[in-house]
């Protein structure tokens, strides 16, 4: 803790004292007009978490209620604590010396297999990779996730044939009625819950998962080689984590939503527990006027990256538009969702014997043959009703004589927000046979529908069915029950759901970092979900989700994987290695397009599509200091001596830059490169350092620039030359002669010598 470090101690531990242990959250606010809020009090020089008593200060000022008021204290990672207080209160604390900020505790939520099978295809890696090839070799490296929690009975995390506990490690497995020592092993090492605001006070917490979401991405970036997966009988093959060799440490902060509170409390607690990366699958919403001392993200990671820990987060499904993404902090690897090379067809056979395809999950009891009466929604329409309603299905838009015993078809294409769940209510409660829905809004993401035969059929696939229904004199048809279609293509796509770029924090870091699959993903589950089971059948212990909740864990397993092939390499070099292998083509070798159809851009995906074989072999990377995070704080606005309170790492001598503006983030050492503000008069130079961590000391990499149309962009030098005696060598990038910048550009650098190939996108913008 900087500045007055016992004065801070006797702060905080004041609080402690006066303000003692509460577990009501704002779910219970009727019942006490206090509200929960953080008071962030930046880095701690505490080494166990142990609070002086001799130091103890009483803050009569600050609190004069008896009533136990502390949820949460943070002394581990970073110093603050999560307590119920009075707006007047607030002010106080507020002013106390080594406060950074005080906030209401944020509402978050969670962002919500073939896919490593098809990642090592992209990559033409060999069968059997070594990834994946054996489910009894263990690593030390373990995989923090803050998520809903797990289903520890779940196949994906046996523990057979691993080896010990890692030594070092401080974990706990926190017991409660439905979840005992015994449900951790030698895969999860560690199991950690925090009371949320939706919690009764008399019910025990758990870290068993009831949403099932904690137990999908956990399995996903670490769960076991499992052969015989299947979602009662889709995706069937073998399921697998993106490290199965590595632990999983289990933090429950969410269960409906997620508690800001917790979520700082579970980072707290895994900087001291020992995690080697951290996964969020969760976040808040697109925010125009960000501010880093107010999200806890932000600022868990970065104590967290500060002591080395790698932190993974999804982007945000608040996509198709434009900088909508979140968790977008310079020291975050934040992750995009592409789809994969395989679907789930449930097509629609005509009379004519014509075929549409359709997307969705059912298992349709109808026959496979065309007998079946078919109606659109506006032949179907009641007399009184609007016709647009009637062509989309809405409630009391149709005719109940009309619709039944009848496939009908809804429109969703013109501005319709109404669900296929909805229409499908609406259709079977009129007792309709099945549906068919034209829409694109959820793009290549299906959905289940149970026993009830209903699929989603493009709009590019629809003239045909149209032209049949509305010209036949007594059209028939039949919904297939799904099957699984591989090798799809093309493949990858940007999922229309994924938040994009470009960032409101700043332009001048091009976010997303990366993409991974995160739509159609067949995982691990609760093993007690009943919802869309179909008849006869018991729950399935998988399910498909999309989201790029799912992306996330894709990342953060390979992370894993990589850390536990290089210990040494810090949280930056691991992302540079992911983002520098990436790719930006599908399996037609074509550019990626979005699944709506149009050419993605890295504010889809960052630097492209995760290459789990190339990662391993970067070659080069680009290692983004502390300092670097430090100058960024002070490029946004932050001066020193605040900076001096957030971080544990700051040189004596640190001074933010006297010329400190935006557009210095550009020279941060990020693997990619932005830039803002640029009117194309002048030039802009930025500067960036590799480090060489390939198999040959003496090697010269040559440099390959793809940039677009009225941009010139120059490298000094040309070739990086590096010695046994050099393993980090800088060089310049400056772009000039932009003419009339319409709109924004996109690029790359790659270094390329006889073994790698080491890329770097770049975005130009004017704005």
């Amino acid at each position: 803790m900087k500045g007055n470090p016992i004065l801070l101690i006797l702060v905080f531990y004041s609080l402690f004292l006066l303000l003692g242990e509460s577990r009501s959250y704002l779910a219970n606010k009727s019942k006490n007009e206090n509200q929960i809020y953080i008071v962030y009090m930046g880095a701690t020089d505490s080494i166990d978490g142990s609070l002086r008593k001799d130091h103890a200060y009483v803050l009569s000022t600050v609190l004069r209620r008896n009533e136990k008021a502390l949820v949460h204290n943070y002394k581990y990672g970073f110093s603050g604590f999560a307590a119920r207080l009075s707006k007047n209160e607030v002010n106080l604390v507020a002013q106390q010396p080594g406060v950074v900020s005080v906030f209401p505790d944020p509402i978050l939520k969670l962002y919500t297999t073939r896919s490593w099978d098809f990642l090592d295809l992209q990559t033409n890696a060999e069968t059997n990779n070594t990834l994946f090839n054996s489910t009894s070799s263990s690593s030390n490296v373990v995989i923090g996730m803050l998520d809903s929690g797990i289903w520890p009975e779940a196949a994906s995390f046996s523990d057979k044939g691993m080896g010990p506990i890692p030594p070092g490690w401080k974990g706990t497995c926190m017991a409660s009625k439905d979840f005992n020592s015994s449900n951790c092993n030698r895969k999860i090492i560690g199991a950690r819950y925090y009371r949320l605001d939706e919690d009764d006070d008399n019910v025990p917490g758990t870290t068993r998962d009831k949403d099932g979401h904690g137990t999908h991405t956990a399995s996903t970036a670490a769960g076991n080689v499992v052969s015989g997966a299947s979602y009662f009988g889709l995706a069937a093959g073998t399921t697998k984590g993106g490290s199965p060799e590595s632990r999983l440490a289990i933090y429950k902060v969410c269960n409906m939503f997620c508690s800001g509170s917790a979520i700082l409390a579970a980072f707290d607690d895994a900087i001291s527990d020992g995690v080697d990366v951290l996964s969020l699958s969760l976040g808040g919403g697109p925010d125009p006027e960000p501010d880093l001392k107010t999200d806890v993200i932000a600022i868990g990671a970065f104590h967290a990256v500060e002591r080395g820990i790698v932190v993974v987060c999804a982007a945000g499904n608040a996509g198709p538009e434009r900088s909508t993404l979140t968790n977008d902090a310079p020291w975050i690897l934040t992750v995009g969702a592409t789809t994969i090379d395989r679907e789930f067809q449930s097509n629609v056979v005509l009379g004519n014997k014509e075929v549409i395809k359709g997307q969705a999950i059912n298992y349709s009891p109808l026959s496979k043959y065309a007998k079946y009466p078919l109606i659109t929604g506006e032949s179907a329409k009641k007399t009184t009703a609007d016709l647009v309603e009637a062509r989309q299905c809405h409630p009391n838009s149709l005719n109940k004589k009309k619709v039944k015993g009848k496939i009908v078809i809804c429109d969703g294409i013109s501005d319709d927000d109404y669900s296929t769940n909805n229409k499908i209510k609406t259709v079977q409660g009129m007792g309709g046979l099945g549906l068919v829905h034209i829409t694109d809004q959820d793009g290549a993401m299906i959905r289940s529908y149970g026993d009830f035969p209903a699929t989603v059929v493009r709009s590019k696939d629809v003239a045909t069915l149209l032209q049949y229904a509305n010209s036949t004199r007594n059209p028939v048809a039949t919904i297939l029950p799904t099957v699984t279609v591989i090798d799809s293509k093309p493949a990858p796509m940007a999922a229309f759901f994924s938040s994009k770029g470009p960032s409101y924090l700043t332009k001048n870091i091009l976010k997303p970092d990366i993409a991974a699959p995160g739509v159609n993903i067949l995982a691990a589950w609760t093993g007690n979900d009943t919802e869309n089971v179909p008849k006869g059948k018991k729950p399935s212990p998988y399910n498909i989700e999309s989201g790029t909740s799912m992306a996330c864990p894709h990342v953060s397993g390979l992370a894993g994987s990589i850390k536990s092939r290089n210990p040494t390499w810090s949280a930056s070099a691991i992302r540079s290695a992911i983002m520098t292998s990436a790719t930006q083509v599908n399996n037609l070798k074509d550019p990626i397009t979005t699944d709506l159809g149009s050419i993605a851009t890295p504010y889809d995906y960052g630097a492209g599509e995760i290459t789990p074989t190339e990662s391993y072999r970067p070659g080069l990377v680009y290692e983004t200091s502390t300092i670097d995070y430090l100058n960024f704080l002070c490029y946004i606005g932050y001066n020193t001596t605040t900076i001096k309170v957030i971080s544990k790492t700051v040189p004596d001598n640190f001074n933010c830059p006297k010329d400190s503006t935006r557009d210095h983030i550009s020279n941060i050492n990020y693997p990619s490169i932005a830039i803002s503000n640029f009117t194309g008069i002048g030039s802009v130079n930025v500067s960036r350092t590799v480090t060489n961590v390939g198999e040959e000391d003496e090697t010269v990499y040559s440099a390959i620039v793809d940039a677009p149309s009225g941009v010139k962009v120059q490298l000094i030098p040309e070739k990086l030359q590096f010695t046994k005696s050099s393993n980090r060598i800088s060089y310049q990038v400056i772009f000039s002669n932009l003419t009339s910048l319409k709109e924004d550009l996109f690029g790359s650098i790659t270094w390329r010598n006889d073994k790698y190939s080491v890329r770097s996108p770049f975005v130009i913008s004017s704005m």
